[in-house]
């Protein structure tokens, strides 16, 4: 039997304290959240990985749907939602940490055209005008960007003349692509999607006070399998340099 020098296990440890303690402990975290958070999210996970080691894996799609697999018994860690219903859902199905459900963003939306568009606009009621014969929206059912678009133009009374030529989709990024190929002559996204597409104009904004209020919540899976790696990624969200991130690219951070 090969014995062990004390000087060969202070080097040992003195190589694993180079390489890092915090990688021997490194967990998985699965973030579900909405796609229009995917380039944020991004960002603040990779800033998360190399300060602790952990992989945080997003996956990044319709609230709703999100929420779907969640109840379904996908295997979540965090749910960041695009609106307060999905995660109402989640938590009257008792599947959230009621203490660590937080609104942390807002946003507003706006409508895109082709970068090239010569099409003027000058209020939400250019879109019944007959140029505009095709007009990308999120699923208005379920999707939250559809379901924001479609109370805003409810409300001003615009939903009955272009009902017929909406064009429904997967997400909100799924829009903001047709928009991009011309597929549609114009679409309703955040201002978030917006301004990450040079393909895309902004025709116009719909400012927060006049569109429906928009609301990002998240919270902890409860009996997450890793619940205090989750909370640490959920800490550095909702910290000062995490709403930072988020301002950066557009979104406004609750008070």
């Amino acid at each position: 039997m090969k014995h062990l020098w004390p000087g060969s296990k202070l080097a040992g440890l003195a190589l694993a304290g180079a390489l890092g303690w915090t990688r021997l402990t490194a967990a998985e975290i699965d973030v579900f959240a909405a796609a229009s958070l995917s380039d944020a999210l991004r960002e603040l996970a990779s800033l998360h990985e190399k300060a602790t080691g952990d992989t945080v894996r997003l996956n990044l799609g319709a609230s709703s749907t999100l929420a779907r697999q969640i109840k379904e018994g996908a295997p979540a860690d965090l749910f960041f939602s695009a609106d307060e219903a999905k995660m109402d859902d989640l938590a009257g199905a008792g599947l959230i940490d009621p203490a660590t459900r937080c609104s942390l963003l807002s946003n507003s939306l706006v409508i895109v055209v082709a970068a090239d568009c010569i099409l003027p606009f000058t209020s939400a009621r250019d879109l019944a005008q007959p140029l505009v014969q095709r007009l990308a929206v999120a699923e208005p059912q379920t999707v939250p960007a559809g379901i924001y678009a479609k109370q805003y133009l409810q409300q001003e009374g615009l939903w009955e003349l272009i009902a017929g030529k909406t064009v429904p989709t997967e997400n909100v990024r799924a829009v903001l692509a047709a928009v991009e190929s011309g597929n549609v002559d114009a679409g309703i996204v955040y201002k978030t999607d917006a301004l990450i597409s040079r393909k895309v104009r902004i025709a116009l904004e719909i400012p927060p006070g006049k569109g429906p209020p928009i609301s990002y919540p998240l919270a902890l899976i409860k009996g997450s399998r890793n619940s205090a790696a989750a909370a640490r990624f959920l800490a550095r969200l909702t910290s000062p340099a995490g709403k930072s991130v988020f301002t950066k690219y557009g979104f406004l951070t609750e008070p």
